[in-house]
């Protein structure tokens, strides 16, 4: 086989393939083996640059940007269509259309019907088969030339399939971009600070309209083709959902809910179907298209001004209006979230009146530029929440008001901060803000107070049997319970009541209320909802600083050196311990009685004096240079003392190093951060010149380093609790048995895994044996 057979061997094999994906939705062959026909026809090309053409599937992208587009002048008007907007509107058209043609209003007057896509209209012109040129409807006469860009199109066939096409082809259709890629485009754009688009339909406008046609590619673009334009040197179907068919199998895409119905019930029957099913399409639609189906009767029905009379878009109601944006409230979510509301003066869009909008957050109050008083265009597609998506700036009144996050929460006065973010790169971790507003008064917000209790109960927190969501709910709506210090006050009386309750069931409640006072220190801190702090980061927590009074003040330096804990959440565990509502509902349990059956002096990690110096973010320093500072002043003292003649005898220490210093020590508000620092570190055994190391200490834990596991049914305590005391202990406790078990604990019902730890003569123990090496551990009592 010669080389121009191969590369057009290649190229019909590619076509087909295109054709089978997009067109089809039926592809033959996977990914892989496309890319390597792909690959083959790109490599004989390189070599044999002489036989590239431009309907080769090579050739979508690459061309060098254009100056500007050029005009191109419609042969055959692409005609706009004439409106219904409701039932009585579409009954007058087909009582036109039947008198027009001399049929009786009940004859069977075919239509072919589909969805009218939210895209752009476009007009291709095929010579021989092979595209020639792309353009925009324009005002119907005039459109620009986007060859350029239609070519990247996966949907736009370069040459047409199969045989029997006109040698002159022009096949219109509309370009659009799909929600999903809409969605995706937008997400990058907020991402990387670009402005996204407002909707879909400028989205693929805005995507046909770069001159850099590598651009266009990287969109998420598609076309469907809807009619034909100049037919020359051909003959088409007699029907218009014939030729529609016709022209799927040269190659183009046609929508999948094209159908041909019978008089006007048939066509609102069908509008009434694609309403119903608009939400969950792929693309944005903004009505249906009904067209007259034989073309004999088309053509005798003739055109009006610029549509035709035997077409007619019944529009489905606008998800897009203009409206005055009255007032920005704040409301709390249940997880502490302060999100802006807008108050609109109610407007008729989507089907719906609306009057309230979201704004997302501060950052999209700050990119839309939205006042109190602007007129704004809100959006509501379907189900989705009404939303702004742009500010007509040009009718902003004088008196316009700029928005202001509230500086305490709207429902408990507690404060409200921004969300911290650790941005990570190669110099290391940055705190930046993020564009979420949180109440810090997790504990003592009503508008939190359902689900900080539902949490505070559950199996993994306090373990309050019998307290589940739908008694919660009962609780807070009678407001028996304000906060989670109530729980314990609460009287098996005042249970009696409520739906569901009797004599032993609220007694029960009670009975359980009262002994989950007793608890692990590390369950009580996960109890208490702290953002982004879960059982493993409280365990840290409470094994670390050994007691909740080191906890309440530990600040956010000390914290992120703890394992595992980053700035972002040693910033959200210093802010919910430093709000007084919070440490108010903290002092009012441990008064009801919660205590810990495992506070410690315990120290965390041991801080060396140049990992200090390299925390504190001097200019020039980095981990190398604290090493040096650290070997050279021994103490803080001498280095906050540290003159510039001296800093300059410290060894290899670069000048912006020594200036970093410098300007360092000159800050008192950061000198006295490091000295605060510096003075809890010794509070907390964790300073380097701690009497004994942290490591010390954590290995001196009994069952440090070891491996145990929990299987059958534990009949004096539950399978939780004995995984509590064994983390007490240092222990490591894991879901199954390998070669690195140290020891099984196993009760009543144990299966596979009692039986693997015996095959591997790993030590097991029954709950007799667990509770006694419990108590010679020093763990008493267990009931």
């Amino acid at each position: 086989m010669s080389i121009d057979q191969e590369i057009a061997r290649l190229r019909e094999a590619l076509n087909l393939h295109n054709y089978r994906y997009y067109v089809l939705d039926d592809p033959t062959v996977p990914d892989a083996e496309y890319d390597r026909l792909f690959r083959q026809l790109k490599q004989l090309e390189k070599d044999h640059p002489e036989l590239i053409t431009p309907d080769s599937p090579t050739q979508r992208v690459g061309a060098a940007p254009l100056a500007g587009f050029t005009q191109v002048n419609h042969e055959m008007p692409m005609l706009s269509l004439g409106n219904a907007f409701n039932e009585e509107d579409m009954m007058a058209f087909h009582q036109r259309v039947s008198k027009e043609l001399g049929l009786a209003e009940s004859a069977d007057l075919e239509y072919a019907c589909e969805p009218k896509l939210d895209g752009i209209a476009v007009s291709l012109l095929y010579e021989e088969g092979v595209l020639v040129r792309g353009a925009t409807r324009g005002d119907g006469s005039t459109g620009e030339d986007i060859t350029h860009n239609v070519r990247t199109i996966a949907t736009v066939p370069l040459r047409l399939q199969g045989e029997g096409f006109p040698h002159r082809l022009e096949v219109r259709g509309e370009i659009y971009m799909p929600k999903s890629g809409f969605e995706a485009f937008n997400e990058r754009a907020r991402a990387s600070g670009e402005k996204p688009f407002v909707n879909p339909r400028n989205a693929a406008a805005g995507s046909l309209r770069q001159l850099d046609s590598r651009l266009t590619a990287q969109r998420s673009l598609e076309m469907c083709s809807y009619s034909v334009g100049i037919v020359e040197g051909g003959q088409l179907p007699a029907r218009h959902a014939d030729i529609l068919k016709q022209l799927q199998q040269w190659g183009f895409k046609l929508n999948h809910l094209l159908e041909v119905v019978t008089g006007v019930e048939g066509c609102l029957d069908y509008y009434r179907r694609i309403g119903e099913l608009r939400n969950q399409l792929p693309f944005e639609i903004d009505g249906v298209v009904f067209k007259v189906n034989d073309l004999v009767q088309q053509q005798k029905l003739g055109f009006i001004s610029r549509a035709p009379r035997w077409a007619i878009a019944h529009k489905f109601p606008a998800q897009e209006e203009m409206t005055l944006l009255r007032d920005v409230e704040f409301q709390v979510g249940r997880t502490g979230a302060v999100t802006p509301v807008a108050r609109l003066e109610p407007v008729f869009v989507g089907g719906v009146t609306v009057s309230n909008a979201t704004l997302h957050n501060m950052d999209e109050i700050a990119r839309l530029d939205v006042r109190v008083g602007d007129s704004v265009i809100v959006r509501r597609a379907g189900d989705v929440i009404p939303q702004i998506v742009k500010v007509v700036t040009e009718r902003r009144p004088a008196d316009a008001k700029l928005v202001e996050v509230p500086a305490h929460c709207p429902v408990c006065g507690s404060d409200v901060e921004r969300v911290q973010i650790v941005k990570r790169s190669k110099s290391g971790a940055q705190l930046t803000q993020g564009a979420a507003y949180r109440c810090v008064g997790r504990l003592s917000c009503q508008a939190q107070l359902q689900q900080a209790i539902i949490h505070f109960a559950s199996r993994k927190a306090m373990e309050i049997d019998g307290l589940g969501e739908k008694i919660v709910e009962q609780l807070v709506s009678l407001q028996l319970v304000r906060s989670p210090a109530d729980l314990y006050r609460l009287k098996a009386e005042q249970l009696k009541g409520l739906e569901g309750f009797a004599e032993l069931s609220a007694s029960n409640l009670c009975r359980a209320i009262e002994a989950s006072k007793q608890v692990a220190l590390a369950r009580f801190i996960y109890a208490l909802g702290i953002p982004d702090v879960g059982e493993e980061t409280a365990r840290v927590l409470a094994q670390s600083l050994g007691s909740l009074d080191h906890i309440k003040v530990a600040l956010p330096e000390i914290l992120s050196w703890l394992p595992d804990i980053g700035l972002e959440v040693a910033g959200e565990i210093h802010n919910f311990f430093n709000d007084d509502h919070n440490i108010r509902v903290i002092d009012e349990l441990q008064a009801e009685g919660i205590s810990f059956t495992d506070q410690s002096a315990m120290a965390g990690l041991k801080v060396t004096f140049a990992e200090l110096i390299e925390r504190m973010e001097i200019s020039g320093v980095a981990k190398v240079g604290a090493q040096r500072l650290a070997a050279h002043y021994k103490s803080l003292d001498a280095l906050l003392a540290a003159s510039f003649k001296s800093l300059d005898t410290v060894e290899k220490l670069s000048a912006r190093a020594i200036n970093g210093v410098m300007d360092c020590l000159e800050d008192a508000e950061r000198v006295a951060r490091i000295r605060a620092i510096e003075a809890q570190l010794r509070d907390f055994n964790m300073h380097w010149e701690s009497e004994q190391p942290a490591e010390t200490l954590i290995k001196a834990l009994p069952l440090a380093d070891k491996v145990y596991v929990l299987t059958g049914t534990l009949e004096q305590m539950a399978r939780s609790k004995a995984k509590d005391y064994l983390l007490q202990l240092g222990a490591k406790v894991t879901g199954s048995v390998s070669k690195k078990t140290d020891c099984v604990v196993a009760g009543p019902g144990a299966g596979s895994k009692l039986t693997k730890a015996q095959e591997l003569n790993i030590p097991v123990l029954d709950e007799a044996g667990f509770i006694e090496m419990l108590s010679e551990y020093g763990i008493d009592g267990v009931e």
